[in-house]
């Protein structure tokens, strides 16, 4: 639970980076320059803090595409950024590829549970 709330953490100031990377027109803006640092310094302490307890292919897997996908959104509503159908469709397809691997990671950590608790019993 602890992993989850500093993996929507990172994912979360890893937006907050990348917007102000945008704002901050090639580091020419001080404020939006210093949000790009603190953005991505907290994006990549809280990642760090996630992986003590969650698989480095989940946690990288579930940052990335929720990060793009929501930094698409960003883009799209707050920079007026279009997005085609076929950038919607590969969206789609990469929040598909990370709930299926999760859903796998998931069902793997279940299985061998229920063996080593198998063990115990016998």
């Amino acid at each position: 639970m602890k992993g989850m709330l500093y993996l929507t953490g990172a994912i979360l100031t890893e937006v907050f980076g990348s917007t102000m990377l945008k704002l901050s027109q090639g580091f020419s803006q001080l404020l939006p320059s210093i949000g790009v640092l603190i953005g991505f310094g907290c994006a990549f302490t809280f990642l760090s803090l996630a992986l003590k307890t969650i698989e480095l292919s989940s946690a990288y897997a579930t940052w990335s595409g929720v990060g793009t996908a929501l930094t698409a959104l960003v883009g799209l509503f707050l920079f007026n950024e279009t997005i085609s159908t076929k950038g919607f469709i590969g969206l789609a397809l990469v929040i598909c590829g990370v709930i299926v691997l999760n859903q796998s990671k998931k069902q793997k950590n279940e299985t061998k549970a229920q063996l080593d608790q198998t063990e115990w019993t016998s």
